[in-house]
């Protein structure tokens, strides 16, 4: 339910951004603007930052008691904005509350998933991560006779949503891992050892190596995919010509299709299947996606044959296997605390791309921009298929012991 809140919070606000475009007359600073510090740029890498930090220290739990809390209060204040500055700020909050909260649900899920059904398991928070758009877009349609209200509505759902979901989350139990992790820390603190340090997370060889492979497939791939989330409906209706309707049609046809893939190809095969083969695959069919898009046109076969490519690849693509190895590939100490900072960093780059992305559009023409796109997914598929790991059907213990070794623990301990 958190994946379903955060992603639906980011397209409530693309699906609606032309019906606050005209009531507020934005021009295209100010959605930029919009788009930067929102769920989608900055307001998230902030949240995710302090989050993994809060996470590692407080335990998984511990964001679950106020996270949803502070999402409802931006929710409210989107909800009843009637001017600019209080619907930046109602975007910031919900964007600070929707970056805590991911760091604390990946790690949860993949600390408490099965060795043999990790993949399957972290498959399900982004098979919610689609739904949420899928029915924020397709209630954007049915809603799009009230105008403005019905944006308004779309976020009195997602607060619904996040009250009952809040409520649920009272009752969950702290991560076992986490838990036992803190207890070793704790004997070792006794013995003169000193508390884990960020130095760490960027000096020890096994995070560096999952520090970069990273980077360079989230951060890359969510380029395009922050722009997309965000922007995608506004592209169809300015550069496409669609109407409102159609567009956040379109797109929810998109994410439909996204979900089918994840259930179908990520969560049923990302355990039993090498996956930097379902890896390039994905990476390979968002690639063949924007080349249609860009150098086809924008006439209704290209956008469909756009919407059945990308969706489909979505669903077992860079997110997904983020989700998976950055559960996997750090130790307990650092998992949080790392998942965070990559988060912020993926986020701050869509921030920035968001600041400009109207007027790029606009100075630029779309097929330079769809160019840009491009060569950023080319740099994800390639860092993949060159550092993909294969994890599979191990636990988190026999991956952690396989990447950092007895020794470079011992050195780590004699360094402390």
């Amino acid at each position: 339910m958190s994946n379903y809140l955060e992603a639906g919070s980011i397209v409530a606000g693309a699906g609606g951004l032309t019906l606050w475009m005209e009531y507020l007359n934005l021009n295209d600073a100010k959605l930029g603007l919009l788009g930067a510090l929102s769920a989608n740029g900055f307001g998230s890498a902030i949240g995710a930052f302090l989050g993994g930090i809060l996470v590692d220290k407080f335990g998984r739990k511990f964001i679950y008691k106020y996270d949803l809390l502070v999402y409802m209060l931006g929710i409210l204040l989107i909800m009843f904005s009637f001017n600019f500055p209080m619907l930046l700020v109602g975007y910031v909050v919900t964007g600070i509350a929707v970056g805590a909260a991911i760091p604390a649900a990946w790690t949860y899920i993949a600390e408490e998933a099965p060795k043999g059904e990790r993949a399957a398991r972290v498959g399900w928070g982004q098979f919610a991560w689609s739904i949420g758009p899928a029915i924020t877009l397709f209630l954007s349609v049915l809603l799009a006779p009230l105008g403005l209200l019905g944006s308004r509505i779309i976020f009195a759902q997602l607060f619904v949503v996040a009250l009952i979901t809040w409520i649920m989350q009272q009752q969950i139990n702290e991560s076992t891992i986490w838990t036992e992790e803190k207890e070793k820390e704790k004997s070792q603190r006794e013995v003169g050892k000193q508390d884990v340090s960020w130095k760490q997370l960027f000096t020890v060889k096994a995070n560096l190596k999952a520090i970069v492979l990273l980077v360079g497939i989230y951060v890359f791939w969510n380029l395009v995919a922050g722009v997309m989330g965000y922007f995608m409906p506004y592209i169809y209706e300015t550069v496409g010509g669609l109407s409102a309707s159609q567009a956040n049609l379109l797109q929810g046809f998109l994410w439909t299709l996204t979900v089918a893939a994840t259930y179908f190809v990520f969560i049923k095969l990302g355990d039993r299947v090498n996956r930097k083969l379902l890896y390039g695959v994905g990476a390979g069919m968002g690639i063949a996606a924007w080349l249609v898009l860009t150098f086809g046109g924008m006439g209704m076969f290209e956008l469909i044959t756009f919407v059945v490519l990308w969706g489909i690849a979505a669903g077992f693509g860079a997110q997904a296997f983020y989700g998976l190895w950055a559960g996997e590939l750090f130790h307990t100490r650092y998992r949080a605390k790392a998942q965070g900072f990559i988060f912020a960093l993926a986020r701050i780059a869509v921030g920035l791309i968001s600041l400009v992305v109207p007027l790029m559009i606009t100075s630029l023409g779309f097929q330079s921009a769809g160019m840009i796109m491009i060569g950023f997914l080319v740099i994800a598929a390639v860092i993949g298929l060159i550092m993909a790991p294969e994890t599979r059907g191990k636990s988190l213990e026999e991956i952690q012991e396989d990447r950092y070794g007895r020794a470079e623990e011992r050195q780590r301990q004699a360094r402390n």
